[in-house]
């Protein structure tokens, strides 16, 4: 429905913020069991590719993808958190999410614009 309102472009920031905020729930589990013995590190990946109208026609893929991502070795006690990585993914996320929150917002606001004619 939002998309054939506004296009695929909302439905595509939509789905970024979604993995933006899945991704955030994901690392505060990590530091929350940051000191859990045997606790393995979860992570997804996610790319976002904005196509321009040309590359839409050009190929036809996914503009996210997500994929679950474990820590690296595991200390002594078989956890696999490094804290500081994730404080640090943490931080990278949240600057993701609001850039991506100022995109929707600018869409929103171009797509009003129009509406109005121009005024």
């Amino acid at each position: 429905m939002l998309e054939k309102l506004f296009g695929t472009h909302s439905l595509n920031l939509q789905r970024a913020m979604s993995k933006a905020t899945q991704r955030q729930s994901l690392l505060s589990q990590n530091l929350a069991n940051g000191n859990t013995p045997g606790y393995q590190r979860k992570d997804i990946d996610f790319d976002i590719r904005l196509e321009t109208e040309e590359q839409k026609g050009l190929r036809r893929s996914p503009l996210l993808s997500g994929r679950s991502q474990s820590g690296g070795p595991p200390r002594s006690n078989g956890n696999s958190v490094d804290l500081e990585k994730e404080v640090v993914a943490i931080a990278e996320t949240e600057l993701r999410f609001q850039t991506l929150a100022e995109l929707t917002s600018r869409h929103f606001s171009g797509l009003k614009n129009v509406i109005r004619g121009g005024r």
